[in-house]
C-alpha cells in the first residue's frame, strides 16, 4: 500500500474477478457483488461485550463474481487459490468438514440453510484488495459478499439489517472464530462519509457524519507487518476474561457497568488481571460515546486524544498490542498525528492516525523511520475515507 486513497471496486478487483470466473468456469457470471474491509475508529472489543462500536468500511474490497449452478453444489475459486474448491449440502451442514479460506463460503451456506433459506447452487470465484491478516476485517468482507451474492441469486428475503448476525454465525460456528458483531455490521450496513454507530447489543445503528475532506484531515491506516490472527487464543481468552468478570459482577455483559461506577464495580474483583480487562471495556465504550458526541458536533479533530487514549488502554488494560504496533502509534503521535491508536483485534495488525491531510506524507515516512531504527520490516500505509457496504456492482 502507497498513500494514496483507493479506488472503488468497479476498477482492478471487480476485473480480477471477472477474469476469475472466465477461467475456471469458461463462462461470464451472472453479477458482481463487492463488500468493504473496514476500519473501526473506535470500540475495540466492546462489541461480544454487548457495547458500542464506530467502525467506517475501506475503500477496499471483495468482489465475487458469481453465476447461478444447478443442485445443492457451490464452486468456489480465488484468485490465491489453485483449483477451484466443491462442497455440496452434507459437507456445508457439518461445520468443520469445509476448511481454509474456503470454510468463509461454506459457512455462509451452512448459516444460510440453517435460518430455513432455500440456498441456490452458486459457482464463484473471489478477488480482493482487503489485505490479508492485518485487522482489516478481510474475512468479514468475504462473508458480506458472497452473502450478497448468494441472497440475490436466490431471490432470497433477507433485509440488510437481518445479514450481519447470520454472518456471524458463520465465523462463529461453522469457522470457529470468536468474534463479535461488528465486523459483519460494517461490511453490510456502512455507507460513504459516515461511521456507523453500532449498538451492540440492539443491533441498531446511527450512520455518523464523518466528512475528513471538509475538516482538512485524512485518516492513515498503517499495516504495522505482524501478522493478525483472530482466531488464536488470546483473543478468546480475553473474550472468556469478559464474560466472568459479568458474571462475578452479576450483569448480564460488561457493558451494564457504567463509568460512573467503575471504581465500585473493580473494587468487587479480586484479580488484578480481571480489573484491568473490565477496565478497558467500560471506559473504551465511554470513549465511543464521546467520540460520536463530538462528530456530532462537528469537531472531527477533537476526537484525537479519544483515539489514543484507546491505544493506551488496550496497550496497558487489554495487553493485546506488539512492539511493532506501539512504535507506530509513538511515531505517529511525534510526527504530529492527532490521534493515533490500534486497530483490530490486537496482536498485530493496522493503526489508524488521525492526521492533517497534507501532512500524511510525513506522518508516515516518520513511522518508516522509526521501524527502521527498531529493525522492523517496513510498514505499508494508505490514506482511507469511509466507504459504502456490501452492494452489486451489475
Amino acid at each position: 500500500m502507497g498513500v494514496a486513497t483507493p479506488t472503488a471496486p468497479a476498477g482492478d478487483v471487480a476485473a480480477r474477478a471477472t477474469a476469475g470466473f472466465r477461467q475456471w468456469y469458461g463462462a461470464e457470471p451472472a453479477g458482481r457483488w463487492a463488500a468493504p474491509g473496514r476500519v473501526n475508529l473506535i470500540g475495540e472489543h466492546t462489541d461480544y461485550n454487548d457495547g458500542f462500536v464506530l467502525p467506517f468500511a475501506l475503500p477496499l474490497h471483495t468482489v465475487v463474481a458469481a453465476a447461478p449452478q444447478d443442485g445443492e453444489r457451490w464452486t468456489v475459486c480465488s484468485e490465491h487459490s489453485d483449483a477451484p474448491i466443491e462442497f455440496g449440502a452434507a459437507e456445508a451442514d457439518e461445520p468443520g468438514r469445509v476448511t481454509g479460506w474456503a470454510a468463509y463460503v461454506a459457512g455462509v451456506v451452512w448459516a444460510l440453510r440453517a435460518a430455513g433459506h432455500a440456498v441456490p447452487g452458486a459457482r464463484l470465484a473471489i478477488a480482493s484488495d482487503v489485505p490479508l491478516g492485518s485487522g482489516l476485517s478481510s474475512s468479514a468482507a468475504l462473508e458480506a459478499a458472497v452473502l450478497a451474492a448468494l441472497v440475490d441469486l436466490g431471490g432470497l428475503d433477507l433485509p440488510a439489517e437481518r445479514r450481519p448476525r447470520l454472518a456471524q454465525r458463520a465465523e462463529n460456528d461453522y469457522v470457529g472464530a470468536p468474534t463479535g458483531i461488528m465486523d459483519q455490521s460494517a461490511a453490510i450496513r456502512c455507507r460513504a462519509g459516515h461511521a456507523l454507530f453500532l449498538d451492540c447489543r440492539t443491533e441498531s445503528v446511527e450512520h455518523i457524519p464523518f466528512d475528513l475532506d471538509a475538516a482538512g484531515l485524512a485518516v492513515l491506516v498503517i499495516d504495522s507487518r505482524a501478522p493478525h490472527r483472530h482466531a488464536d487464543g488470546e483473543y478468546a481468552s480475553r473474550r472468556k476474561s469478559c464474560e466472568r468478570a459479568a458474571e462475578l459482577l452479576g450483569v448480564p455483559a460488561l457493558r451494564d457497568v457504567s463509568a460512573d461506577h467503575l471504581d465500585e464495580a473493580l473494587a468487587r474483583l479480586d484479580d488484578h488481571e480481571t480489573r484491568r480487562r473490565v477496565r478497558h471495556v467500560v471506559t473504551e465504550d465511554q470513549r465511543v460515546l464521546d467520540t460520536v458526541a463530538l462528530l456530532r458536533a462537528g469537531r472531527v479533530r477533537d476526537i484525537g486524544p479519544l483515539l489514543t487514549a484507546s491505544h493506551v488502554s488496550m496497550r496497558d488494560d487489554f495487553e493485546i498490542t506488539v512492539p511493532e504496533i506501539d512504535t507506530a502509534v509513538e511515531a505517529a503521535l511525534a510526527a504530529g498525528a492527532y490521534g493515533a491508536r490500534m486497530t483490530g483485534g490486537g496482536f498485530g495488525g493496522c493503526v489508524l492516525a488521525l492526521v492533517d491531510a497534507d501532512a500524511a506524507t510525513t506522518v508516515a515516512a516518520a513511522v518508516t523511520a522509526a521501524y527502521a531504527d527498531r529493525g522492523f520490516p517496513p510498514p505499508t500505509h494508505v490514506t482511507v475515507i469511509p466507504a459504502a457496504g456490501a452492494h452489486r456492482l451489475d
